[in-house]
C-alpha cells in the first residue's frame, strides 16, 4: 500500500534549502519514514483466531517439522535487515548508530519502492566486529537476507566473510558490492565502447576503503590480469613493500613495483582506465 501523500512541490529542492526540506520531510505526518503493516485481514475475532491464537500453533508446529516452511508461512522470504553500527555512514563518518538510523530507514525505504521488499533497520550500539557477527547471526531466524551497511573498513570485510560462513541466507554488504557491481558495469561498457580488450587494458584505482577494495577484486574476478591492475589508498600505490603496514585485505592487492614508479603519478603513466 502506497503511503498518503503529502502536499509537496515536484521538482529539485531549491539551492539552500535542502536541510530545511529534508527535517521537515521526515518530521511531519509519522516520524520517520517507515512502518509496519499487516499483510491479512484482522477485522473480527476469527481473524484474530487464526493471526494469533489458537490458530498461529498450527504454523508453529509445521515450522517445528520443517524449518524452511518459515518461509512459506511467515514473512521471513521477503524481509531484509539492514545493518549498521554507525562507523563510516555516508560521508558522514563515525557519527555513531542512533545518528545513522535517518540512512537505514533510507535503504529500507529503496528496498520496499523499487522491488517491494520489506526491511527493519537495526542499529547496533557496537564497535566490535566480534560482537556486530554475533548478533547478526542470532538474528537468522527472522530475515531472509542481511544488508550490512556503513560499517568502516577494515571491519566490514571480517563482518562480512564471518556472516558468510555461519549463516544459511544471503550476506551482502552495499557499500562493497551495491558500488563495485555499478563501477563494474561502467567499467565493462567503456571497454566496448572504446575497443578495448580487458585483458590488455592497465587499471588504477583510487581509494582503498570498501567500496575500492570490492571493485578491484570484482575486476580481477571479471579477467582483468593481476599484473595491470594497481590500487592506491592515501598514501599512494599499495606495494609489496607496503604490505607488513596495511591491512590484510589490502596487502592481497599489492603489487610489486621498483620504488622510482611507486607514486600515483607513476603508476598513472600509461594507465588506461582510472576508478575513483
Amino acid at each position: 500500500m502506497e503511503p498518503e501523500a503529502h502536499a509537496r512541490p515536484a521538482g529539485p529542492v531549491p539551492e539552500g534549502r535542502v536541510a530545511e526540506e529534508a527535517l521537515a520531510y521526515h518530521r511531519e505526518g509519522r516520524p520517520g519514514k517507515i512502518e509496519v503493516r499487516a499483510t491479512k485481514p484482522c477485522s473480527s475475532a476469527r481473524d484474530l483466531a487464526l493471526a494469533y491464537t489458537p490458530g498461529v500453533a498450527a504454523p508453529c508446529r509445521a515450522i517445528l517439522e520443517a524449518p524452511d516452511r518459515s518461509f512459506t508461512y511467515t514473512a521471513r522470504g521477503n524481509l531484509v535487515a539492514v545493518v549498521t553500527n554507525g562507523t563510516a555512514v555516508l560521508g558522514l563518518g563515525a557519527i555513531g548508530p542512533t545518528a545513522g538510523k535517518p540512512v537505514m530507514e533510507g535503504k529500507a525505504v529503496l528496498f520496499k519502492r523499487f522491488a517491494d521488499i520489506d526491511c527493519f533497520d537495526l542499529e547496533l550500539d557496537c564497535r566490535d566486529p566480534e560482537e556486530v557477527v554475533r548478533v547478526v547471526a542470532a538474528l537468522e531466524p527472522t530475515f531472509g537476507g542481511i544488508n550490512l551497511e556503513d560499517i568502516k573498513a577494515p571491519d566490514c570485510f571480517y563482518v562480512e566473510e564471518q556472516l558468510r560462513q555461519r549463516l544459511a541466507i544471503p550476506v551482502f554488504h552495499d557499500d562493497q558490492h551495491g558500488t563495485a557491481i555499478i563501477a563494474a558495469a561502467a567499467f565493462l561498457n567503456a571497454l566496448e565502447v572504446t575497443g578495448r580488450d580487458l585483458e590488455a587494458t592497465r587499471v588504477v584505482v583510487c581509494g582503498a576503503g570498501a567500496a575500492g577494495i570490492a571493485t578491484a577484486n570484482l575486476l580481477l574476478e571479471l579477467g582483468l590480469p593481476r599484473e595491470r591492475l594497481t590500487v592506491c589508498d592515501s598514501r599512494g600505490p599499495i606495494t609489496t613493500a607496503r604490505a607488513g603496514e596495511v591491512n590484510p585485505y589490502k596487502a592481497r592487492l599489492a603489487r610489486d613495483l621498483p620504488p622510482e614508479a611507486a607514486t600515483f603519478e607513476g603508476v598513472m603513466q600509461g594507465a588506461d582506465a582510472f576508478i575513483g
